[in-house]
């Protein structure tokens, strides 16, 4: 389904048809959100990152991922990377301090993969948190639900 609703949309866009704005995005209820539009998902100290369903949305078809490199350091609202799209370039900022131990190379050969599954195949970094406390300062799912429909409400 997710496959098809990405060839749709690449069609349409090839095409220069409008495809239809959902006007809601898929919020997982049991991950943490920053403000800057990333979701974490913890396992003990061990975080997988990836951008939410609201900002592949707000970005369009995703055709690059820079990913860093596994061991390096990332630092909770620091950029560690970029998504690009047909619309614009995104910094990718980390949610949580700690060390890269894993990226998702499969973005390489398949960008999309963080259009059509943004919480599942399109998860860009593991990290191991060098502060599980640090996860005090995110939202949860209703709050991030808010934030987007406030933030869409300035648009």
């Amino acid at each position: 389904m997710a496959s098809r609703l990405l060839w749709a949309r690449r069609a349409a866009s090839y095409l220069r048809i409008s495809t239809f704005h959902r006007g809601f995005s898929t919020v997982i209820k049991d991950l943490k959100y920053a403000d800057t539009h990333e979701w974490v998902k913890v396992d003990g100290s061990s975080a997988t990152v990836g951008i939410t369903d609201h900002a592949q949305d707000h970005l369009g078809d995703v055709v690059y991922v820079e990913l860093p490199e596994v061991g390096a350091s990332v630092v909770q609202g620091k950029n560690f990377g970029a998504v690009e799209s047909v619309k614009a370039t995104s910094d990718v900022n980390s949610p949580v301090s700690g060390e890269v131990v894993e990226v998702n190379t499969e973005l390489s050969g398949s960008p999309g993969l963080v259009n059509a599954s943004p919480y599942e195949n399109g998860w860009i970094i593991k990290v191991k948190m060098s502060d599980t406390g640090e996860l005090n300062s995110l939202m949860d799912s209703e709050g991030y639900s808010k934030f987007c429909e406030e933030e869409d409400a300035k648009h």
